[in-house]
């Protein structure tokens, strides 16, 4: 095993890289451009003089806990009215309607009393892509909202329970976000039939062009990467991190991770180096991997340095910022961690559970609570610049934020909300 000093080197130019490649503007999918929740390139003001942000438009939402994905010009919000998942295009400025399209659904939940989507549109070379609570994926015109095509994955894919008695489309419906490599789409989609742990379908049919692994959804969105030369898009399934060639679906490396029963791996797995760090919570905590052509090799595994129940963490300065507990037990804290060492730089007990952007070198942290908190992305020690209450907390802020152009897209179960932090 390498050193962690050799580690460390690998982890540092990563982060150079991808601030390096990320461009500011879009916020095309989940968690940002480079999937990470870091918007380079934006510029966004240290304090709030009236006591929050302006806010520049809002309107109803129903149900649903998808983000929103900007591009072009044009928000897309995707939510649940009635019987219909309904994707929305809005002026990203404005608020201003400028397409709808609603496909039926049948989702009942089994846990959670929200029914809407999930999983944050993804835009790419003008077309949106949709993935349902049910496994109903769709690909529509950005400019338009025409509908291009249509795939029902849990009919063509799953049987309507696994062979452990859980629900085919989990707990909490499905809700990993898709990803674009290349002329293909990589999607975790679960499939308890013909090996269809991960589908690749081509982007602008829809056609299935190969089916990978065994292994069962969770709610975490892939990510991609170059390793040792080599292209990765690598998952955090139910029970295992893996990597697979987007060419084909062989797969290059995996590790054990998650557990069975009322569990959650929801956060992306994060590329630093030649690493992987993935965090979670319910007792298996998080996990640093070194990854390459030979497979992967575990550096650490804990449950007390940074277990997040569904925040992916920003890495920074060789650090790592993030939410270390859970949102349904005792106040969690906001911790600043050191990958490679396992040192907890500094911790903010009681700070409640929330979803992190950096920008700006300032981390926006949105709380579950509907509290908007901006602080510093201070390495040494906790700095709060400003808070304010963006929603009342009689619902929960639960869908991840987007920022583009220096606005700021937050939704809780009834609205969505553009705030000016420029």
């Amino acid at each position: 095993m390498r050193s962690l000093d050799l580690v460390a080197v690998a982890i540092f130019l990563s982060i150079l890289v991808s601030a390096d490649s990320a461009s500011a503007g879009d916020w095309p999918q989940i968690l940002g451009p480079t999937r990470d929740g870091i918007a380079q390139k934006e510029s966004i003001a240290d304090s709030w003089p009236s006591g929050k942000p302006k806010t520049v438009w809002e309107k109803a939402v129903g149900d649903g806990f998808a983000g929103v994905s900007i591009a072009k010009g044009i928000a897309v919000v995707f939510h649940r009215v009635d019987d219909l998942e309904t994707a929305e295009g809005v002026g990203a400025k404005s608020g201003k309607p400028i397409w709808s399209v609603a496909f039926p659904t049948e989702y009942v939940p089994a846990f959670n009393p929200d029914a809407g989507p999930r999983a944050a549109p993804v835009i790419h070379e003008g077309l949106v892509y949709l993935y349902g609570a049910r496994g109903n994926l769709c690909c529509v015109q950005l400019a338009d909202g025409k509908k291009v095509w249509q795939r029902d994955t849990f009919a063509d894919f799953c049987s309507q329970r696994t062979s452990r008695g859980e629900p085919a489309e989990g707990y909490f419906g499905f809700a990993s976000s898709p990803i674009i490599e290349g002329d293909r789409l990589l999607l975790n989609v679960g499939g308890s039939d013909k090996d269809a742990g991960i589908v690749a379908f081509d982007r602008k049919t829809g056609e299935t062009l190969w089916t990978a692994t065994d292994e069962r959804a969770s709610y975490s969105s892939p990510v991609a990467a170059t390793i040792d030369g080599q292209r990765h898009i690598v998952f955090a399934t139910r029970l295992k991190v893996v990597s697979v060639d987007p060419a084909n679906g062989r797969v290059l490396f995996e590790f054990p991770f998650g557990k069975l029963g009322p569990a959650v791996t929801a956060a992306n797995p994060l590329i630093l180096g030649n690493s992987v760090f993935i965090t979670g919570s319910y007792q298996f905590g998080a996990v640093l991997a070194r990854a390459g052509r030979s497979g992967s090799l575990e550096v650490w595994s804990s449950d007390e340095i940074l277990s997040s129940q569904y925040t992916t963490s920003i890495a920074h300065d060789k650090t790592l910022f993030g939410i270390h507990g859970r949102q349904d037990s005792a106040p969690a804290e906001l911790r600043c961690i050191n990958p490679l060492t396992r040192q907890i730089i500094w911790s903010e007990g009681g700070f409640g559970y929330a979803t992190l952007i950096l920008a700006d070198n300032k981390l926006l942290i949105m709380k579950t609570d509907g509290e908007l908190v901006l602080a510093a992305a201070d390495t040494q020690k906790y700095r709060e610049l400003a808070r304010a209450t963006l929603f009342d907390g009689r619902v929960t802020t639960r869908a991840l934020p987007a920022l583009s152009n220096g606005l700021l897209y937050v939704r809780d179960g009834k609205t969505l909300k553009c705030f000016d932090l420029r």
